[in-house]
């Protein structure tokens, strides 16, 4: 795996404000399209290994998270593999891999914590 990474989806405005806002075209960045390309059951493996948790990389706010009636079920870290895995809107994004520290969704206090480290 690539080291650093981003996965983002392109049609995102959110994602590709932070990208730009961070300037990290300069770090040589493997740019992974999450709609285009995916995630494969490795990395996503090596993600979760290092943040904790597949739940840490699933977005609740996917639109299908609530037409397929996931917010009803007890969902359990298998569950979210297998979810993230078919379907790329359950990857929260984006997702940065730098240094072997994983920085997950767009939050300011995660892409600040990102910045830190970039600018280190």
């Amino acid at each position: 795996m690539i080291d650093p990474t981003v996965w983002y989806l392109h049609t995102c405005s959110t994602c590709s404000r932070i990208i730009s806002d961070l300037n990290i075209k300069h770090l040589n960045f493997d740019f992974r399209e999450i709609k285009t390309t995916g995630i494969t059951a490795a990395e996503l493996d090596y993600l979760a290994t290092i943040s904790g948790s597949y739940a840490s990389l699933f977005s609740k706010k996917a639109v299908k998270f609530r037409e397929r009636n996931l917010h009803n079920e007890n969902l359990l870290e298998d569950d979210y593999r297998r979810l993230i895995l078919e379907e790329y809107t359950f990857l929260k994004r984006p997702v940065f891999l730098y240094n072997n520290e994983v920085f997950i969704g767009n939050s300011k206090a995660v892409i600040e914590s990102l910045k830190q480290k970039i600018e280190a």
